[in-house]
């Protein structure tokens, strides 16, 4: 019953998370029962618990986490000035006169979002409560008006500069380090967040791409579904490109910088944050009533991913301290399929997991325990980042447990059928799935531009 004591332990905190106890308490909660039975009855040695200080140091200094609280900042302020709602508005005009163009202003909208918020459900949120009453009033068919803003709302998984990229490239730095000196690589590679932000460019713009010509050939096949908006007001190319280039040079300025080197994410962050206080200020749309929201909102997140982290952290040591590292280890090797089985299993995993717990859960618990195993056997560290991080979005896609759709029930008019919702985001499944299949037999699509930009390999 020792042997598996690690898997009971990861067993028990899921039965507690159902039973809807919060996820830091969980974590580190299960893990000190666990040690505690285990220090009881001889089978877990107390001084691995010896390293939980140094552990919780190393998280509070770790440089590459600051970026969290920055881009939560930034995210926030964009959301609470408005700057998107008026994005909206304005990309309406040009678009919403041909078929399907109320949905391809929404997707473009959603994409700049998701770039600078990278938060599923503020994502979702803020899109159904802008731009669902816009196409249901333009005769939209309600199923592709919620499957399409689900789907953009999602992509803050995929697009950088995303928070869940930040803290997914942390952990698989950290499990890649593992797995190398668990082969007797004492001069280990390193991977970055630029990496893996790098190696997901361009599968998020491929995605973009899919969703837009899904809503072309809807509008041409079946145009009562995604009619043109008759609209009385003329667009104004200067408007459109002032509104454009606020929010654009700030995405540029961020992911740019780290992508040529210039700064690294955390820096980078910072700019994004005083550039989303800059571009409120000059909109005069910081209220003081907005700039308490904002403090509130970003010390809420950031206080939330840090508990967790934590818990997280004081885990992982108990569950290596039982031995749970080297059980994966032997249970995927006489896995069958070998790495190809180990990988497979891993994802569905993960998918089946992403109904229940947000990307933080399962990026801070479940990647550092099956991560170093699946990079020393052999799998390239930013295509597994890039996997991940797709496949979580279609988990938060899927009915009936998608958070993405209970996100967006949340905010819907009674008129909006639940299987609208479902039906909906079928067809954006489809896509991602395909997206996943494309990474799959030609990787190259999340490793060729990290190696180009940062030399790596």
């Amino acid at each position: 019953m020792a042997e598996y004591a690690s898997l009971i332990m990861f067993a028990a905190v899921f039965f507690c998370l159902l039973l809807g106890y919060p996820v830091a308490l969980t974590l580190g909660g299960t893990a000190l029962i666990a040690a505690g039975i285990g220090v009881m009855t001889n089978t877990f040695e107390p001084t691995f618990l010896f390293a939980t200080p140094n552990r919780l140091f190393g998280i509070i200094t770790n440089q590459t986490l600051i970026a969290v609280p920055l881009f939560v900042l930034m995210g926030v302020i964009l959301e609470q000035s408005k700057i998107a709602e008026r994005l909206l508005s304005t990309m309406s005009k040009p678009f919403g006169s041909m078929p399907g163009g109320l949905g391809i202003a929404v997707t473009l909208v959603g994409m700049l979002m998701a770039a600078s918020t990278g938060i599923v459900g503020a994502t979702v949120v803020t899109m159904s409560l802008m731009s669902l009453p816009s196409m249901l009033k333009a005769n939209y068919d309600p199923a592709l008006a919620t499957g399409t803003i689900c789907a953009t709302g999602t992509l803050g998984q995929i697009i950088p500069p995303s928070i869940a990229l930040v803290l997914l490239g942390d952990v698989l730095s950290n499990a890649y380090q593992q797995a190398q000196l668990s082969l007797g690589i004492f001069n280990p590679k390193t991977i970055s967040v630029g990496d893996l932000f790098a190696g997901a460019v361009l599968p998020g713009l491929g995605l973009v791409l899919f969703y837009l010509v899904y809503l072309l050939t809807v509008a041409r096949v079946t145009p009562d579904r995604a009619p043109a908006v008759a609209s009385k007001e003329k667009f104004d190319l200067v408007e459109i490109v002032t509104s454009l280039v606020s929010p654009l040079v700030l995405i540029f300025a961020v992911l740019g910088s780290i992508l040529t080197g210039i700064a690294t994410p955390t820096e980078a962050a910072a700019v994004g944050a005083m550039g989303a206080i800059l571009l409120a200020l000059l909109a005069r749309s910081m209220t003081m009533k907005a700039a308490l929201e904002v403090a509130r909102s970003t010390t809420r997140t950031t206080a939330m991913v840090f508990f967790i982290l934590i818990g997280a952290s004081v885990f992982s040591l108990v569950f290596r301290g039982y031995g749970g590292d080297a059980l994966i280890q032997r249970l995927f090797e006489q896995m069958p399929g070998g790495l190809v089985g180990a990988t497979f299993v891993v994802m569905l995993v993960i998918f089946l997991l992403g109904f229940i717990l947000d990307f933080i859960e399962i990026t801070f618990v479940v990647v550092p325990i099956v991560g170093p195993v699946l990079l020393a056997m052999g799998l390239d560290p930013i295509w597994l980042g890039v996997m991940i991080a797709i496949n979580l979005q279609t988990s938060f896609l899927t009915p009936p447990f998608g958070f993405a759709l209970f996100y967006l029930r949340g905010v819907a008019p009674d008129s909006i059928k639940t299987t609208d919702i479902y039906r909906g985001v079928i067809p954006f499944i489809v896509m991602q799935l395909l997206m996943m299949l494309l990474l799959i037999f030609l990787p190259e699509l999340a490793t060729w531009l990290p190696q180009l930009i940062f030399s790596r390999g």
